[in-house]
């Protein structure tokens, strides 16, 4: 018997990621949005892993430029993985009016100063996955890494610091 959307929906609910914020800069504007669904995948080549939306923005814009930035988030930064969870939301600058960032020098991609760590990517290719498509991502550049910080982690439809605690509102 098929499982049904719902209740997948909910038991994946049950397992705590990471958030990290997804950044593409293409020759109109910047392009963010939040993600979880991050992982590991090889150490040589520094590769990782990153679900999104297949037919969504974000994704569309992402394999036309072939190269973004992923900064992992602190829980201080709940705020800023809502606003870029939102749908129809503004360029990701007018998001982060008052957020500290840079651009990363190979994507030029927006990365928060505020970051547990920020990875340079280039797409090393795209699988369609369902209704998402898998984008692996060769990194070619660490432009932060505080190794300090609570992290920002999604659990139960809600953003938690890591010992669970509601996350911070900065």
């Amino acid at each position: 018997m098929p499982v049904d959307a719902a209740t997948f929906t909910e038991a994946l609910r049950q397992y705590a990621a990471g958030v990290c914020l997804l950044t593409v800069q293409d020759d109109i504007d910047d392009v963010g949005t939040t993600v979880s669904s991050v992982m590991s995948v090889s150490a040589r080549p520094p590769l990782v892993a990153v679900g999104l939306t297949a037919g969504g923005y974000p994704a569309e814009v992402l394999e036309a430029v072939g190269r973004c930035a992923l900064t992992v988030l602190a829980a201080e930064h709940a705020i800023v993985a809502s606003r870029f969870s939102s749908a129809g939301r503004p360029s990701a600058r007018h998001l982060l009016e008052s957020v500290p960032w840079r651009r990363a020098a190979g994507s030029g991609a927006i990365v928060l100063d505020g970051g547990l760590a920020a990875l340079d990517c280039r797409v090393e290719r795209l699988i369609e996955a369902g209704d998402h498509v898998l984008a692996l991502l060769e990194v070619v550049d660490v432009p932060v890494l505080t190794g300090a910080g609570d992290p920002l982690v999604r659990l139960r439809g809600r953003y938690v610091d890591g010992s669970g605690a509601p996350a911070g509102r900065g």
